[in-house]
């Protein structure tokens, strides 16, 4: 058995230079406190070489030339804290989170998927380094060996079975996790190294430091063993990051928002993930509204901060940040923040990858995530309620339905199985799932047996079989001549049609509880526009298919007291 510890040295900067790219080799330096009482709490290695030392004031630090100086961000401590231990859960599923910058693995049975420990290891610094943190790996047979390995030495260290007291003698007294006082005591008796401390008499030094001393003497010599904590992986994934600059136009934005999905789809491939929706979270800057105090005089109120949320649907799990991004932007083109933008937080709801197998026999659908920009870049141009999958509502309204997602066909093919239902229930349930995914459209001699009416087909045209239905949308106002309550003659776009056949009326209503109820008379008429207006030459030179003699569905609306022309049948 063989533990792994991961330590990320200078782990505060780390965290911020993950969060900004751009002050990696820098001097920069953060501060916390209260103001005015700010004091430096870790530096950079150019800092601390420049003269920074941990401790000083912010007014001390600003008579330094070009250090750059920043508030301690916990958010960025803790979004680099879930990478690091994405990165951990990508080799072992027993992680133990030791302390915000340090981990530690436990590599039993762990050989024959990644090789020898030493490749382990060399594994575990390459996945800290994707997931944009720098970190030191040390392997050993206990877990506090391992720790004071990986915060001792630079880089990977491998310390074989029975050289733990050797390989840790020349380590300084410093490495283990001693209070100040400890510390200065063991620096009074001149006690500098841990080979110094494991050479220490373990009766005099329980009797001077108490239990502390024991642990502390057991640690030295590499001999302190325990169990491990194992820590549980989480599906929420967050990336967060807080503006200097307030922004407000979208390529700005949209870079910034790069780099978040980049770091988020970085965690997400290191555990195998994918994601199924991205919550995107803004914090805009407080605006200033006017407030009429008396009628001559006005005063601006700060308002509180706003927010701005937008969840992003995927119809497949996705991680290629490009894509993601792309669809961000339309979203955002679409739906803009009304002011500034402060704070940007991404939250991602994680979800197994896509796996799909195409038949040999199967058409090739369209890639989900193409298809997805396509579908988005549509909902941009016509508005996102407009764009999707017909989907009818279980009403008796005519033409009642919702546009829903639209999924490629691996996805609706697994639905539809998913959905189907027992061989128990009732046979039309699976046609109405099968019509829903089709274009709005009626087998017209189904409709005629349901109804009881007769198709409405003259001698010289006889029914053959289904005809297509083709709406208008909006249905266009007409006027209709009645002899003996019948339909006898229709006037439509400027053309005079003589009813040669008719077929209803059918009378639906409901919805009576309600502000938008219906109640309408519905007719099938055959009709002859034989008398052609110079408008309807004109529509006709334009390919229009109507008006023209054919069938056509009629709807007299009690409610309006008016008829209109609902569509025709092909």
């Amino acid at each position: 058995m063989a533990f792994a510890c991961i330590y990320v040295p200078n782990f505060l900067i780390q965290a911020a230079v993950r969060a900004d790219p751009t002050l990696r080799n820098r001097a920069l330096v953060l501060i916390s406190g209260t103001p005015p009482l700010w004091n430096v709490v870790a530096a950079s290695p150019a800092a601390l070489h420049a003269g920074i030392q941990i401790g000083m004031t912010k007014s001390q630090v600003t008579e330094f030339t070009g250090v750059e100086i920043r508030e301690r961000n916990e958010a960025h401590e803790r979004a680099a804290h879930a990478a690091l231990l994405d990165a951990g859960w990508s080799i072992s599923p027993r992680v133990e989170d030791t302390a915000p910058d340090t981990l530690v693995l436990d590599l039993d049975g762990l050989e024959p998927l990644f090789g020898s420990n030493e490749k382990i290891a060399h594994e575990l610094v390459q996945r800290a380094a994707r997931v944009g943190v720098t970190a030191n790996v040390a392997v050993a047979i206990n877990i506090d060996t391992s720790i004071v390995a990986a915060c001792g030495f630079f880089g990977v260290t491998l310390i074989p079975i029975g050289e733990e007291s050797k390989r840790l003698g020349e380590l300084p007294v410093q490495v283990l996790t001693v209070g100040p006082e400890t510390l200065e005591t063991l620096e009074r008796w001149g006690v500098k190294t841990l080979h110094a401390l494991a050479a220490l008499p373990v009766l005099q030094l329980s009797e001077r430091l108490g239990q502390e001393g024991v642990r502390l003497h057991a640690l030295a010599g590499g001999a302190w063993s325990r169990a491990l904590m194992l820590a549980e992986p989480k599906l929420r994934f967050e990336e967060e990051m807080e503006l200097d600059d307030t922004v407000e136009e979208l390529e700005p934005l949209s870079f910034l928002l790069g780099r978040l999905l980049d770091q988020l789809c970085a965690r997400l491939d290191a555990r195998a993930l994918a994601l199924r929706a991205v919550h995107v979270w803004f914090a805009l800057e407080p605006s200033f509204e006017a407030e009429l105090q008396t009628e001559k005089e006005e005063s601006r109120k700060k308002t509180a901060a706003k927010e701005y949320k937008k969840v992003l649907k995927l119809p497949v799990a996705m991680r290629d940040p490009k894509v993601l991004l792309k669809l961000l932007r339309l979203q955002l083109q679409g739906d803009p923040p009304a002011s500034p933008i402060q704070k940007i937080m991404l939250v991602g709801d994680a979800a197994p990858p896509r796996v799909a197998q195409n038949g040999l026999f199967v058409p090739q659908g369209p890639d989900p995530e193409k298809l997805e920009l396509t579908v988005a870049r549509l909902a941009k141009l016509v508005g996102e309620g407009n764009v999707g999958a017909a989907e009818l509502i279980d009403t008796h309204r005519f033409e009642n339905f919702r546009m829903s997602k639209f999924v490629g066909n691996a996805e609706q093919a697994k639905r539809r199985r998913k959905n189907a239902p027992s061989k128990g229930e009732d046979a039309g349930r699976r046609d109405m799932e099968c019509v829903s995914a089709l274009p709005l459209s009626i087998d017209r001699s189904q409709h005629d047996r349901k109804s009881g009416g007769t198709p409405p087909y003259s001698e010289n045209a006889p029914y053959a079989g289904p005809v297509g239905f083709r709406v208008i949308r909006p249905p266009v106002p007409v006027k209709v001549e009645l002899r003996e309550s019948q339909p006898s003659r229709v006037f439509f776009r400027g053309a005079k049609g003589e009813v040669t056949a008719t077929s209803g009326p059918w009378r639906s209503s409901g919805d009576w509880w309600q502000e938008d109820a219906w109640d309408q008379d519905e007719w099938d008429l055959a009709i002859d526009f034989g008398t052609i207006s110079r408008e309807r030459e004109m529509r006709e030179r334009r390919s229009e298919p109507f008006p023209a003699p054919g069938v056509y569905r009629v709807i007299y609306n009690t409610v309006l007291q008016s008829w209109f022309m609902r569509g025709f049948y092909d």
